[in-house]
């Protein structure tokens, strides 16, 4: 979701809409099967992958899946989708929704960084893809492997990288981003599936972290806790990063978990505003929830279809399938759709479950389409349907967007 990790795209020349005839493809390269979103950095993009070689892949909720195969990151050339190195490592699975790797690769200047869904912690250089350091927190911390992968996408700040790990005592782990060696590990939790981030909030900059029990903030430099906030959603399903906007801060899961949240101006504390209720707020599964003018924006896992919420009330302003799936009229499970807001504005680039990247207006009043087009085909299973759950990769006026066949660069230039 960028540098900073606030979903807003930055660059400029971009198009203002998508028109009837569609966007020129700059290429295709086939890859394997993944939900990881491509990251793109200095003339190079990084895709995380699983090749299977073994085992029953199937997707059941309550049941891990074991198959034998590799885990892979592949450094593609931006501008030609010339595969410049290759990593692969043997890697067991024994999850559900066995597709592949959950984490974005993060990239740091001269290297990238990879968490794989048996907890294969991994820092390579960016130039040849040579190994500096690897970590398992399966093995060298003993922590339990979700049901559901490893998903919290490194976060790298100075000279730390933190994740989510799980366990006593090490519900957030930081390590050296140049030795791999633990500086420091805090609390008693799951996993989880959200990914980490930093805020800046008053004079104080906190470590965020959403687990199965609570939005907890921590100081980045030794773990202490700030604050904590109560909120557990059902299966443990911690997904959706909170997102902020001024002194508020937004966390949603699925079924009715959702709080809104105040941030102090003033020092490292924060209270409650309220709370979500059914038929209110937005309740969010595998997708991150946008804020902007007060208004939160995000797809709902119970009914399936992009709503809009006041932020003052958590009142629900409008709704629409257009974003995940058009051809609905009421309520899927789990409806997915990307959402990237460019610039400043009031445009947001919209990946829809069904392969279709799109660009629509966003506001108070409801949701206007500026064209789509249909980028992938989506592969991966979800309650019966056919999906994509991968987020899209911005940069170079051009939209990187994978399934588990390909790797496509479309161009977004005006």
């Amino acid at each position: 979701m960028g540098n900073s990790r606030d979903g807003v795209y930055r660059e400029t020349g971009i198009i203002n809409e998508i028109p009837e005839t569609g966007l020129p493809v700059k290429w295709r390269v086939p890859i394997y099967s993944g939900y990881a979103g491509p990251a793109a950095a200095d003339g190079r993009v990084f895709v995380f992958d699983y090749q299977q070689t073994a085992g029953d892949a199937f997707n059941n909720p309550g049941e891990r899946a074991n198959l034998n195969g590799s885990e892979r990151l592949v450094a593609l050339d931006a501008t030609s989708g010339k595969i410049l190195w290759t990593h692969s490592y043997e890697c067991p699975y024994s999850v559900s929704y066995p597709n592949g790797p959950r984490c974005t690769p993060t990239v740091d200047n001269e290297h990238v960084f990879i968490l794989g869904s048996e907890g294969d912690l991994k820092c390579l250089q960016v130039a040849d893809g040579k190994v500096v350091w690897s970590r398992s927190l399966k093995n060298d911390l003993k922590a339990e492997v979700p049901i559901w992968g490893f998903s919290s996408h490194p976060l790298v700040d100075g000279d730390l990288i933190y994740t989510m790990v799980g366990g006593e005592g090490q519900g957030v782990v930081a390590f050296d981003k140049r030795t791999g060696d633990i500086r420091w590990k805090t609390l008693d939790s799951e996993a989880g599936y959200c990914p980490l981030s930093i805020i800046q909030a008053g004079q104080t900059r906190q470590l965020i972290a959403f687990n199965p029990d609570a939005v907890v903030s921590l100081n980045p430099e030794n773990g202490k806790q700030n604050w904590n906030i109560p909120m557990q959603p059902s299966y443990g399903m911690s997904i959706a990063r909170p997102m902020v906007e001024g002194n508020r801060m937004y966390a949603s899961s699925i079924h009715n978990e959702a709080v809104l949240i105040e941030l102090s101006e003033d020092e490292a504390t924060a209270k409650e505003l309220w709370r979500g209720e059914p038929k209110s707020a937005v309740h969010c599964a595998n997708a991150t929830p946008l804020l902007m003018n007060g208004i939160i924006y995000g797809t709902d896992c119970v009914e399936g279809c992009l709503i809009a919420v006041d932020g003052k009330t958590g009142s629900r302003l409008w709704k629409t399938f257009e974003a995940t799936q058009p051809a609905e009229k009421r309520f899927i499970k789990h409806g997915t759709a990307f959402l990237t807001r460019i610039g400043d504005s009031n445009r947001f680039l919209v990946m829809s479950e069904t392969g279709d990247l799109q660009i629509a207006e966003l506001s108070k009043e409801g949701y206007t389409s500026r064209g789509r087009f249909h980028a992938v085909d989506p592969t991966a299973e979800c309650f019966g349907r056919s999906v994509v759950w991968s987020h899209p990769a911005y940069a170079n006026q051009t939209a990187y967007i994978r399934n588990d066949k390909e790797i496509v660069a479309i161009d977004l230039a005006r």
